[in-house]
């Protein structure tokens, strides 16, 4: 018998409560709620979205946003979601203490938007230059707390 929680549509769905950081909570512990699956927004809607979401300290819940934008989205924007959510997610590790994944991912998401022309009022070499300093912190042992890390997505680098 397979007692996987499932969603209602019957796909494997863990049902646990998850942290800020996206990270499984024993059952029946208090957590924060999360990001809805499939929501298609506006180009400005998602960012106004994912800005909510890193600046609160919830980069994974970002991430989602942004993995939303990427799949339902028109093709020739998908580097730009995706290279953001690459971003968000290193943000989450690094924030979790996943030194190697979250530098390796910064760096994935920097190089992925390097030659995406800047749109939706997105400082794209602000974020690049920001995940790159950021990593370079983190594979020096920085410890990082996801809301005061969190870039300005119109802006880039640091708040």
């Amino acid at each position: 018998m397979n007692a996987r929680d499932r969603d209602g549509e019957g796909r494997a769905r863990s049902a646990r409560p998850r942290d800020g950081l996206g990270r499984p909570l024993p059952y029946g512990a208090a957590g924060v709620q999360r990001q809805p699956e499939g929501v298609v927004r506006s180009p400005a809607g998602t960012v106004a979205e994912a800005q909510r979401l890193l600046d609160a300290g919830m980069p994974f819940h970002a991430h989602e946003v942004f993995e939303d934008a990427w799949k339902s989205g028109p093709p020739d924007a998908a580097p730009l979601w995706r290279g953001l959510a690459q971003l968000a997610v290193g943000l989450t590790h690094a924030a979790r203490g996943n030194a190697l994944g979250g530098a390796r991912l910064l760096r994935r998401g920097a190089a992925s938007l390097d030659g995406v022309t800047p749109t939706h009022g997105l400082d794209l070499p602000g974020l690049v230059r920001w995940a790159g300093e950021l990593a370079h912190r983190v594979d020096g042992g920085a410890v990082v707390d996801a809301a005061r890390e969190a870039p300005r997505l119109r802006g880039g680098g640091l708040q």
